[in-house]
């Protein structure tokens, strides 16, 4: 494999914020605490040191989810050393998507392991563990409920409404057949395909799956995954959750962040409500709102008084849910964590948080942007050496590409540019002289001009597609190849599904991003074979 990385702002398909963020931009600097380096890590664990976390409930917890597990001795070693002071944890964080949904869950997966590998070598006195935090409280079904493989999409239709990490797995029997026609019967289709079924059969709850399927895919690595829906880790948040349903003091906090934002030349991520909590039981996850001096939760009877709701709150924590606002506070206090690693979105909206972490006495950690990543086969490769394509070309926009190609391929002169030059030059001329004669005809002159430029300009653009239609196979070889790298000129790695890299190359897929994915280092990768 040939690893090449390109500057991220000669990516289109990423946001100004984004870019901004990796290249380090100096107006977003008074948004996060730590630089992205290896150096900061002193610092951060110097200061997360300082805050208090409930470690045996944290390891408590995870042994109970990992109870009815298969666990790796090396995922058992990461949660034990939870337990002592010097252990910190680097993590990322992603909804349950089916089967992984889009590439880039693998990559932020990959990106905390290889991270916490290199804080080993670089702070030998510390232990650090990779967490996956794993989002099953959301109820954005549609955001999760399919995956793109083989250029199909495969969905999880079920009639369930509320959390998805509560909503049953027996409904996903029509997705374990689809993909067990579309992965085939080799060998490595039906070793992957077993995992799968395994994970999402041997489960009543779609969250609890979810973490069997990431603990089979990346137990080996000592990766540690989460369900944050657990009621001892909730009850240590319950005191930031009381100020939150009495005080509401986050709203202001974040607007607050977003105008210093959108002043400084950047818009805002995240919509903070009043109270930025849910109620959560089986088939709901509705927002709380405080109206006319009683608690209500929208779409549903629940009606609290005040004594009510903080009775509720400190009896059955579990039935409270922070939303994307509050999520971050609940993270950080439950975890002895260094560094958050996320897409340029997650950072958007962690860029807003500042304040609200240190309001509510939490250490605000080190935010790293993700690896991106664009996989070429060596199919796409050959196909690119045939047209005459080098990788920095893929990253052009397609028509533009593709005229360059035009300009490339012909013997003919298609540019009009020195007729283009003459023609001003006439028309220069004679405004002068209208000029001379009339200052009223120099209007009509320069409306003449136009006119004829227009001419001049659709010419142009009829001998180019007269040219094209000699190249026709070709372009479309091109338009083909730009389409299932940038599948909807996005990026690959929102699209596509690990699971057709998986089936070529097996664990060795995991092994090249291990190698390969610092997320301290700058740049969009490009992985070639």
């Amino acid at each position: 494999m040939t690893i090449k990385r390109f500057p991220f702002p000669q990516i289109e398909q990423l946001s100004q914020k984004d870019v901004a963020y990796a290249t380090k931009n100096p107006k977003l600097r008074p948004f996060y605490k730590y630089e992205a380096n290896l150096a900061s890590f002193g610092e951060v664990i110097a200061d997360k040191a300082k805050d208090t976390i409930n470690r045996a409930v944290l390891v408590e917890a995870l042994a109970a989810q990992y109870a009815d597990l298969e666990v790796s001795a090396a995922t058992r070693a990461n949660i034990e050393v939870l337990a002592q002071e010097t252990t910190f944890t680097v993590t990322t964080a992603h909804q349950p998507s089916l089967a992984t949904g889009p590439l880039y869950y693998i990559y932020k997966i990959v990106s905390a392991i290889h991270l916490a590998r290199l804080l080993k070598e670089t702070y030998p006195k510390n232990d650090f563990v990779p967490v996956f935090v794993t989002g099953g409280e959301d109820h954005d079904f549609e955001e999760v409920n399919h995956l793109n493989l083989f250029n199909k999409k495969i969905v999880w239709e079920n009639e369930e409404s509320g959390s998805v990490g509560m909503m049953k797995t027996a409904s996903l029997q029509g997705v374990l057949s689809e993909l067990k026609d579309i992965l085939g019967d080799r060998d490595e289709a039906q070793a992957i395909y077993e995992l799968l079924e395994k994970a999402y059969t041997g489960h009543d709850k779609y969250a609890l799956a979810t973490v069997d399927l990431v603990n089979r895919l990346f137990g080996e690595y000592g990766l540690v995954v989460l369900s944050m829906n657990n009621a001892a880790l909730k009850a240590e948040f319950v005191p930031i959750m009381k100020r939150e349903l009495l005080e509401q003091p986050s709203q202001d906090l974040i607007n607050k962040a977003t105008g210093e934002l959108e002043a400084a030349g950047f818009s805002g991520q995240a919509h903070a409500r009043e109270i930025n909590l849910f109620y959560l039981r089986d088939q709901i996850r509705e927002r709380i709102v405080l109206e006319e001096g009683v608690y209500k939760v929208l779409n549903t009877d629940y009606v609290f008084s005040e004594e009510e709701l903080i009775t509720e709150l400190e009896t059955n924590p579990q039935h409270f849910s922070p939303n994307v606002v509050m999520r971050p506070l609940f993270q950080e206090l439950i975890l002895p964590n260094l560094a958050y690693i996320g897409g340029g979105g997650e950072i958007a909206y962690w860029l807003e948080r500042k304040e609200q972490f240190a309001h509510f006495g939490l250490n605000f950690p080190m935010l790293i942007r993700r690896n991106s990543v664009l996989w070429l086969d060596a199919g796409t490769k050959k196909r690119m050496a045939k047209l005459g394509l080098a990788t920095e070309d893929l990253f052009i926009e397609t028509e533009t590409l593709l005229k360059r190609f035009i300009r490339q391929n012909t013997e003919n002169e298609l540019s009009l540019a020195e007729e283009k030059a003459q023609q001003t030059k006439v028309f220069d001329a004679i405004k002068y002289k209208a000029q001379e004669i009339d200052p009223t005809l120099a209007k009509a002159v320069a409306a003449e001009q136009v006119k004829q430029m227009n001419v001049l300009n659709q010419l142009e653009g009829r001998l180019m597609r007269a040219e094209k239609q000699k190249h026709e196979t070709a372009l479309n070889q091109i338009r083909s190849l730009k389409d299932k790298l940038f599948p909807g000129n996005g990026l690959q790695e929102r699209h596509d599904n690990f699971l057709g890299f998986y089936l070529k190359y097996g664990r060795q897929f995991f092994e090249v991003l291990l190698e390969h994915l610092n997320p301290l280092e700058e740049g969009f990768i490009i992985v070639e074979e």
